[in-house]
């Protein structure tokens, strides 16, 4: 069979500016799961703020496939000296790498840094340019000698194509809340709507937590786009970097990716911040994606909101669950976004009524034994996962019918 990819020019480059931005976002934009994320002024900003560089064990590498001079597949690669960052844990693989003697670094992965958000990653026109760029990534791969390629928190159609083309598929669970009823899959009207569809258990503590945080003095501001200031830009990475020191780590993305995002896209942003007599206490950021397209490339709308930050410069009780959830979600119900995206792990989030979906990923290993032992590994693991997520739905939080 021929190499599909001779049909295609493939150019490979250190930097997103060196690819056409409004290409790559029209590209983006015809896809069935687009994100801000995979945006190219976003992609740009984390190189350019030195939050994601070969510095910092994110050597970038954009793919591009040209025909004709236009642009027909794109992607992110970025050549990993770590794991850090990606939220698809592979420490025991490279462990076990390691214990053998072989190196698991330099490794490939096609994500986005730092955020565990399910969305395409391989853009492409149609099917045949989506499995030809896999194609290129992977024979780049092996000739670049790294050890594996990873594509992390995949959309469908860039799962498919790697199945097809031999890659491991492996799952994990995230929880996200939907904006619908359950009995005739309406949006909820208001917050109290929301709550009628909860058992007693779980819509009587929301109340309860709700109204510590009101008891202790705390209300809070929403601003969105160009609304949020340089100093409410400055009040949130106090608080973003603050909890990542907290927990003795440094933050991954630098106050210059923020001052990129109000720069250049302002538009994807909301801002809680909690305050207290007159003083900001803490704040909370999520991200807005525009609608997404559907299988036949029509467009739909469909907004999806993204929790993605948090911190606090004052201890409240329950001040957490108020600004990361029941915030959002009211103004997801609010401004008539379907779906909220609580982000990975965490089991506590069913609680607030984000119910578990998975989220796939696939990889390839080039050492042959290697990939036949996580291979095995993955069968057991997705055992594991069907066997948890039927757990996670027993205990759902929405009342039962009849």
């Amino acid at each position: 069979m021929p190499d599909p990819s001779t049909r295609y020019e493939l150019q490979l480059h250190d930097s997103p500016t060196q690819v056409d931005a409004a290409a790559w976002d029209a590209l983006l934009a015809t896809q069935t799961q687009p994100t801000p994320f995979m945006r190219h002024a976003y992609l740009a900003a984390l190189q350019a703020s030195g939050s994601a560089t070969a510095r910092t064990g994110w050597a970038p590498r954009f793919f591009t496939l040209l025909r004709g001079g236009a642009l027909y597949a794109a992607c992110a690669l970025y050549v990993k000296a770590h794991s850090f960052g990606e939220y698809v844990f592979d420490w025991a693989w490279a462990e076990a790498y390691e214990r053998h003697g072989l190196p698991y670094y330099p490794k490939g992965v096609v994500a986005v840094p730092f955020t565990p958000v399910p969305g395409t990653r391989l853009l492409a026109r149609d099917d045949h340019a989506r499995s030809a760029l896999l194609q290129a990534l992977r024979n780049w791969a092996s000739d670049a000698g790294l050890s594996s390629l990873h594509l992390l928190f995949a959309a469908a159609d860039d799962l498919a194509a790697a199945r097809a083309a031999g890659l491991m598929l492996r799952q994990q669970v995230q929880f996200h809340w939907h904006n619908q009823r359950s009995g005739d899959g309406r949006p909820f009207a208001d917050f109290d709507d929301f709550l009628a569809s909860l058992n007693q258990d779980k819509r009587k503590k929301i109340r309860q937590e709700r109204r510590r945080v009101r008891d202790a003095g705390v209300g809070f501001r929403v601003l969105r786009g160009r609304e949020i200031t340089a100093a409410d830009w400055d009040f949130f990475y106090r608080c973003y970097e603050r909890t990542y020191l907290e927990h003795g780590n440094p933050p991954y993305l630098t106050r210059d990716f923020f001052a990129h995002m109000q720069a250049h896209m302002a538009e994807a942003w909301v801002l809680f911040v909690a305050e207290r007599d007159g003083r900001a206490i803490a704040s909370s950021l999520i991200a807005i994606g525009a609608c997404q397209a559907s299988a036949e490339g029509q467009k739909h709308s469909n907004p999806v909101a993204y929790g993605r930050y948090w911190g606090a410069l004052e201890r409240v009780d329950c001040l957490h669950f108020e600004a990361c959830y029941y915030q959002p979600i009211a103004w997801c119900i609010a401004h008539g976004v379907l779906r909220f995206e609580g982000g990975a792990q965490g089991e506590h989030k069913m609680a607030r009524a984000l119910l578990p979906v998975q989220a796939g990923s696939a990889h390839w290993l080039a050492h042959p034994a290697f990939a036949q032992a996580v291979d095995r590994f993955l069968a057991r693991e997705d055992q594991g996962i069907a066997q948890y997520l039927d757990e996670l739905h027993r205990r759902s939080p929405f009342r039962q019918a009849g």
